[in-house]
């Protein structure tokens, strides 16, 4: 019987094998793959074999007399990027290079020999004429000149402390957007920070003396007036947060109470002068309320009595006040008449 069922095994063979199917598969795969390199190192000994005949050519006609140019080489649109690039970026670091290198004076030097040399600034010209400091002095800047600083955030703005928001290099803008919208947005009920969130103006004459590198606010009228005499014991900013109310400036950091305090304390300091107020912009309606809030009883006012500001305040020399509103400013977005307006459209149209 055993017999007979193994005779029946080899006559009725099963399927065959799972194993062997794949193993050949595999051979059939390393053939082709075989085949494909042995053509690619043909084409390449071929080409190879070209390029040393035209070479001989040329090296046979060159010994004869004859000038003969090289064939050229195909183009390739990577390399070309590559060395372009590349070309660009060593032309930029030369520059960089040779503007760190050469004297401080040097830029000065080349401007003055094409148009002749500088006049004096404003403050060197009063030093001059024998001016000194005399009445103390107070900034008012306007509105987003200010800068604001992170003094309590959530958790995407750890490293943050004391680093502006608002002003500056605005490098947290390019880093955390997301992050910088919900930090600078104010809670839509109460007009104030929102929870867990308290961004705060930045204080002393660095709050608006430059926007952003390069643009300056009050710096140059600073400077100017350093130079007859003036420091930060006779000059003083008064800087608030612009994106809330006036009267919650006071309610939140108590901005009138200082300014109204630090008059009294210059004042005081300098002999009895009396402060020449320069206000900018929305700063100059910042400081109308002030001057109303101050002689105002309180618990709404200062308490300082209606003649406090005829005590205390020289002058008022108000510098672009937009007492009658700014419709310029919707004349300019569509009519380009001002330069930063130009700036904002051309931003607003890449988004």
């Amino acid at each position: 019987m055993s017999f007979l069922r193994r005779r029946k095994a080899s006559l009725n063979p099963g399927p065959p094998d799972s194993d062997h199917e794949e193993d050949e598969k595999e051979k059939k795969k390393l053939k082709r793959q075989q085949k494909k390199k042995r053509r690619k190192e043909k084409e390449k000994e071929k080409e190879k074999e070209k390029e040393k005949e035209e070479e001989e050519k040329v090296e046979k006609a060159n010994s004869k007399g004859c000038r003969v140019a090289p064939k050229a080489k195909k183009w390739s649109c990577v390399d070309s990027c590559c060395w372009f690039i590349g070309v660009i970026c060593s032309l930029w670091w030369f520059l960089l290079f040779l503007y760190n290198a050469m004297p401080a004076s040097f830029p000065q030097y080349v401007a003055e020999a094409i148009t002749g040399p500088y006049p004096d600034p404003p403050g060197v010209k009063l030093r001059k004429e024998g001016l000194t400091a005399n009445h103390p002095v107070v900034f008012v800047p306007g509105i987003v000149t200010g800068g604001l600083e992170l003094w309590e955030g959530r958790q995407c703005a750890d490293g943050l402390f004391r680093q502006r928001l608002w002003g500056g290099t605005f490098g947290e803008l390019y880093k955390r957007p997301l992050c910088w919208v919900e930090h600078m947005s104010l809670d839509n009920e109460t007009g104030l920070d929102r929870p867990g969130i308290r961004v705060r103006p930045v204080s002393g004459l660095v709050a608006a003396d430059y926007f952003a590198p390069g643009y300056f606010v009050w710096a140059v009228l600073i400077a100017n007036l350093a130079r007859v005499g003036y420091e930060e014991k006779n000059m003083y900013m008064a800087a608030y947060d612009w994106r809330i109310s006036f009267q919650n400036t006071e309610v939140r950091d108590r901005t009138l109470s200082r300014i109204k305090n630090n008059i009294e304390l210059m004042v005081a300091t300098n002999g009895g002068k009396k402060v020449v107020v320069i206000p900018h912009s929305m700063g100059v309606l910042y400081f109308l309320h002030f001057m109303k809030w101050v002689e105002a009883p309180p618990p709404m006012g200062g308490g300082g009595g209606s003649d406090w500001c005829a005590k205390h305040i020289k002058a008022v020399m108000n510098i672009g006040g937009p007492f009658l509103g700014v419709p310029k400013s919707v004349a300019g977005l569509f009519s380009i008449e001002a330069r930063d307006i130009a700036v904002a459209r051309f931003l607003f149209s890449l988004l």
